[in-house]
C-alpha cells in the first residue's frame, strides 16, 4: 500500500497519474496550498522538507519509505510495478527515457518557474523576462523537433517519461507559451489527456489548474 500526499495544483498530480497508470494499490491525503500558494505546515510532519509529491510505501521489505522527489518516485514506483511504464526494449529508446526522466525537472521547470516569478515583479521582472522568454523558446523548440519525430518523449510507446514530461508542458501551455508553431507537442498533450488513467487521476486528485479546461480551478502556480 502506497500514500501520496498530494497538494492540489501541483507536482504530485503526476504521481496519482501514474500510480493510475501501474494499477497500484494507494490511498491519497489531501493538502491545500496556503493563500500565498506555499504548501502547508502539515506536509513537514511527513518530511522535512515539507514539499510536494510525497510518498510512503507502507510494504517496502526495508519498512516504511518515505519518498521525495517525482523523478525518484517515478523510478521507484516502476520498478515496484516490475518495469511496467519504465526503460524501453533499445538502447537508443533507453537513453530517451533517462534523459526526459529528468529533464523535466531539471532542465525545463527551473525556466518556467523563473518565468512565473518574474512576471510578478514590477519592472525588474520585465528586464529579467527579456532573458528568461527565449531560453524558454529554445527548450519548447527543442521539445517540438523531438515530438515531431516520434509519438512518445522515448519512442514509440507511452513510459514514465511522457508522465515526468506533462506538468512542464501543461505549465506552458497553461501560460500561453504553446503557439500553434507547437502542434506537435499538443498533439502529444491531446493524447495524454485522453488516456483513461489521466482521466482516473483528475477524479481522484481533484481540481487541477493546468489540466483539461474542464478541471482547471484557479490561476496555475508551478510550485
Amino acid at each position: 500500500m502506497f500514500i501520496v500526499h498530494h497538494l492540489n495544483n501541483s507536482r504530485s498530480q503526476r504521481v496519482i497519474w501514474l500510480m493510475e497508470e501501474l494499477g497500484l494499490d494507494y490511498n491519497i491525503r489531501y493538502y491545500e496550498r496556503n493563500r500565498d500558494m506555499s504548501a502547508p505546515e502539515a506536509l513537514r510532519t511527513v518530511h522535512p522538507l515539507g514539499k510536494s509529491p510525497i510518498v510512503e510505501d507502507l510494504d517496502s521489505p526495508a519498512g516504511c519509505q518515505v519518498l521525495v522527489e517525482t523523478g525518484a518516485i517515478v523510478e521507484y514506483l516502476t520498478g515496484v510495478a516490475d518495469g511496467k511504464l519504465g526503460p524501453p526494449p533499445t538502447p537508443r529508446e533507453v537513453v530517451l527515457y533517462r534523459q526526459y526522466l529528468h529533464y523535466a525537472e531539471g532542465s525545463l521547470m527551473p525556466i518556467l518557474f523563473a518565468s512565473l516569478v518574474a512576471s510578478k515583479i514590477p519592472l525588474f521582472g520585465r528586464f529579467a523576462l527579456k532573458r528568461i522568454r527565449p531560453m524558454l523558446e529554445t527548450h519548447l523548440h527543442f521539445l517540438e523537433q523531438e515530438l515531431r519525430s516520434r509519438k512518445w518523449f522515448a519512442g514509440a510507446e507511452f513510459t514514465a517519461a511522457d508522465v515526468m514530461m506533462s506538468f512542464p508542458l501543461e505549465a506552458a501551455g497553461s501560460r500561453g507559451f504553446l503557439d500553434d508553431s507547437k502542434r506537435a507537442t499538443t498533439d502529444w498533450m491531446k493524447r495524454i489527456h485522453a488516456r483513461p488513467a489521466y482521466h482516473r487521476a483528475l477524479e481522484k486528485g481533484g481540481p487541477y489548474a493546468f489540466g483539461p479546461r474542464d478541471h482547471q480551478s484557479r490561476e496555475p502556480d508551478e510550485t
